[in-house]
């Protein structure tokens, strides 16, 4: 067993190290990831890097700073700036600090979508305190449930044996073995190498990002450059050399294998059989609009014109309008996604009933019979006795406090985010009511099912015609379920680490207000001051903040908020047949549920995991082709091949180079903004490579006769 059946209660945790190193890598982490969230190649740099970088840094500190004791003035308190040797729970409590700078602010996009798509005002205090409290809410739904979800026994979140695996790990006393690195000297090489590299993709030669050389060779054919093109069309032959393109999705190298597998699987089938035949049939009008976008069209094939069918006052649709002008459409690829989350969010009640239902009903009756009786492990005797828990009512002044500020902002500030109370109080007793039955999965099955599409049929059905209603809606009722979750597996962590309940809250708590303002700082700051940012149509040549994930966001809006799914999804709309996905998502882990009963000793059935499969392509049109096939091959390469002929060198650098290539990619793309890009606003020198495309130009082109659509053939 990974987890540790011992503790040192004198160890130090809540240390001037912890709060020093802690707060930097949360804010390093918030900006970085929220940096490169709007640009055409998105990283996402997690809480693992600073896990591994604040191994050494913490040795550092503990043997260069005096150990002086600092009073804090007008209290009775006081820390020493070096209290001993640097601690694993020290270690512990650095990373959650950087695991909240790690974990995306989902309020940030509603952020974008007003300032940069829709082009209105925001109040700052409102915008801020919309991240703050859709990330702080979770804390209450934590606090109602941690008796069942933290204490029980019964309740062992598989992810976080992962963790502890790796601070173990890094703890142990290392040798340089003969001939070969330490894992710091491993990934002081990689960082550098990755960090030089950089400069290449990230501003000498943008294209080399993906380069499509079908493309190259038929310019002038638009069936050929949709087959080549890696970003706007299937990407056969296309590939990147570039680590952003290959951990676009996120780093493979973490990802297991069978994981791997299945997403690949999936993809393949979504979008090279089942998207070919559609687009090609003509279904939902197909070749009127491009093969691969997140935009949503008008009949004539031209961009849906959002202004026209919008009161300017009220902000929210104008029926008269809106029947005169056209229903909404969107790509192919783009209402597959929608199709096949629909199925993704039914394959996982079906698969986790029909695999782990009866395991997880069975840890349930005993979480609860273990609550009722108190009964508990080794993990919750240790931490009983060594320490104090933390008193309920911390959880629930933090809930009120925060249900009273999300009504402010609600209610408040001329109603700029369309919100009313009800609507907010609905989305809280949505997350208040699947918090417990979606935790007790995740806890025992490493799944969490996402309610992301029913908070938007929900809204979108009693409230229609608000775009801003609908997101904020959603934000309150999945994210705040999603933080609640993320939560209480880090309490979880804690638990197993015997860190000290109090100051594990504390961090969590002061780690997730200063990583939301963070994120709010990042994107008022990047909104604010990059010109015509997301509007790719306009933006200077080379331009990289394109924002892949705010325009799928932008057109979410207007497609559940502002048209609504009564007029998307029935005989009002243009997609009712995408309904069907329900059905098909519920039956599909049925055959395999099947098949690993008759046939038992056939192991590998049972890695065929049908949520995975379906949800694997729903990352379309966001990631693009490039993005899966580089993904995919760096994947299978290091998890089969390398772990095949050198188990040893994988188990031990295969983490560190993950977060040694996230981590010099990250830091190069920020200096280069910033002294190389931002003084004299270009995008690096003026040749064919500076373009951050794959110069396929005919691939996003329509094949319909009659359709017109700039610097294209008319059939």
């Amino acid at each position: 067993m990974a987890v540790p059946i011992t503790d040192d209660p004198t160890e130090a945790a809540l240390t001037f190290r912890t709060w020093f190193l802690g707060l930097l890598f949360c804010c390093i982490l918030a900006f970085v990831n929220d940096f490169f969230s709007y640009r055409t190649n998105q990283l996402s740099i997690t809480s693992v890097s600073a896990q591994i970088v604040a191994l050494p840094l913490g040795k550092l500190m503990a043997a260069t700073l005096p150990d002086t004791k600092i009073s804090v003035p007008f209290t009775g308190w006081s820390f020493s700036l070096n209290p001993g040797p640097f601690s694993v729970k020290e270690h512990v409590l650095i990373t959650i600090f950087s695991s909240c700078g790690s974990s995306s602010v989902y309020a940030t996009q509603i952020i974008t979508i007003v300032k940069a798509f829709y082009n209105r005002g925001l109040h700052p205090v409102a915008a801020l305190l919309l991240a703050q409290t859709t990330q702080l809410l979770g804390y209450g739904w934590a606090g109602f449930f941690r008796k069942y979800l933290v204490d029980s026994p019964y309740m062992w979140w598989p992810a976080n044996l992962v963790q502890i695996s790796l601070f173990r790990a890094l703890h142990e006393k290392e040798k340089r073995p003969k001939g070969g690195l330490t894992r710091l000297q491993f990934f002081l090489i990689t960082f550098t190498s990755s960090f030089a590299y950089y400069i290449i993709p990230g501003y000498l030669f943008p294209s080399i990002s993906a380069l499509s050389f079908v493309c190259w060779i038929w310019k002038d054919s638009i069936v050929a450059q949709q087959i080549g093109s890696g970003l706007h069309g299937f990407g056969i032959g296309s590939f990147g050399l570039d680590w952003s393109t290959v951990a676009f999705l996120t780093s493979p190298l973490p990802t297991p294998l069978f994981a791997i597998v299945n997403i690949l699987v999936g993809f393949c089938l979504a979008f090279y059989v089942a998207v070919p035949i559609a687009y090609w049939m003509n279904v939902f009008e197909a070749r009127r609009f491009p093969l691969i976008s997140s935009s949503t069209y008008d009949a004539s094939g031209k961009i849906y014109n959002i202004t026209r069918i919008l009161n300017d006052q009220a902000f929210d649709i104008n029926l008269d309008s809106y029947n005169n002008y056209s229903k909404l459409y969107m790509s192919i690829t783009f209402a597959f996604c929608y199709g096949l989350s629909f199925a993704t969010l039914m394959a996982s009640i079906s698969h986790v009933a029909l695999f782990d239902g009866k395991e997880v009903f069975t840890l349930w009756r005993k979480a609860k019979s273990a609550a009722k009786e108190k009964l508990s492990d080794v993990h919750a005797r240790l931490m009983k006795k060594n320490y104090e828990a933390v008193p309920d009512w911390w959880f629930y002044v933090i809930l009120i406090s925060t249900l009273a500020l999300s009504l402010f902002i609600c209610e408040g500030f001329g109603n700029q985010l369309q919100l009313p109370w009800w609507g907010l109080l609905l989305a809280c007793g949505i997350a208040l009511i699947f918090t417990l039955p979606i935790g007790i999965i995740q806890a025992t099955t490493n799944t969490q099912p996402g309610l992301n599409v029913i908070t938007e049929l929900i809204i979108g059905y009693l409230y229609p015609g608000k775009p801003l209603s609908n997101v904020c809606f959603k934000t309150y009722g999945y994210i705040s379920l999603v933080q609640a979750l993320f939560l209480t597996q880090d309490l979880k962590l804690g638990h197993y680490m015997k860190i000290p309940p109090k100051s594990m809250f504390i961090v969590q708590l002061v780690g997730t207000i200063v990583a939301s303002s963070c994120y709010f700082g990042t994107t008022w700051w990047l909104v604010s001051s990059v010109e015509n940012i997301c509007l790719s149509d306009i933006l200077p040549k080379g331009s990289p903040w394109t924002c892949p994930g705010d325009n799928v966001f932008y057109s979410a809006s207007i497609i559940w908020g502002v048209i609504g799914p009564l007029r998307m999804f029935t005989s009002l709309g243009n997609y009712q047949q995408l309904n069907w996905f329900f059905l098909i998502g519920f039956l599909a882990p049925f055959p395999v549920w099947w098949l690993s009963t008759k046939f038992p000793e056939k192991k590998w059935i049972k890695l065929i995991h049908m949520p995975l499969i379906l949800s694997s392509a729903t990352g379309l049109p966001f990631a693009k082709p490039v993005h899966f096939i580089c993904w995919g091959a760096v994947g299978i390469f290091f998890n089969w091949y390398v772990y095949k002929r050198n188990k040893e060198w994988w188990a031990r650098h295969t983490y560190v180079l993950s977060a040694a290539l996230d981590a010099g990619v990250g830091f190069m793309g920020v200096l280069i903004f910033f002294f190389l890009q931002s003084l004299d606003n270009s995008y690096g020198p003026d040749w064919w490579g500076s373009e951050a495309s794959d110069h396929c130009r005919l691939a996003s082109c329509p094949t319909a006769p009659a359709i017109v659509a700039k610097g294209c053939p008319v059939f």
